[in-house]
């Protein structure tokens, strides 16, 4: 298990990566506190389902190129309608515009905390993408 800095590293490399690749929102959700299996969601998505794996492809590839962890598990890559990349301590969720809209994680999990990952970028000093 990470510690909560090199976490919340990842979750924002996460994020960035995500949004390099989309022009679709992305969105940082701290579970932890109601979510037992991990603590973080990243939320993002494609308009077709290439973009959809080039977004999932881009978050593991710049993971692995900033040290970071590697998924214990992905799951949709296949049909990329719903890619889940599983790094334990948070989970990056793609989709495609349909399914982001029919399974709206946004809505479900509102009552958690969002991260404004943008500043929290542009405060340590890094680029916003």
């Amino acid at each position: 298990m990470a510690d909560d800095d090199d976490l919340r590293t990842w979750v924002l490399q996460a994020a960035r990566a995500a949004d390099s690749k989309t022009d679709e929102p992305t969105v940082v959700l701290e579970v932890g506190e109601v979510l037992a299996i991990t603590g973080w969601f990243v939320i993002t998505g494609g308009s077709n389902t290439r973009q959809v794996r080039a977004v999932a492809e881009e978050v593991e590839e710049q993971l692995t190129l900033a040290g970071g962890p590697k998924p214990l598990r992905v799951e949709g890559l296949d049909g990329a309608q719903w890619v889940l990349l599983d790094y334990g301590d948070f989970i990056v969720h793609v989709f495609l515009d349909e399914a982001r809209e029919f399974y709206d994680l946004e809505r479900l999990w509102r009552d958690v905390p969002s991260l404004d990952w943008r500043a929290e970028l542009d405060t340590s000093g890094e680029a916003a993408g």
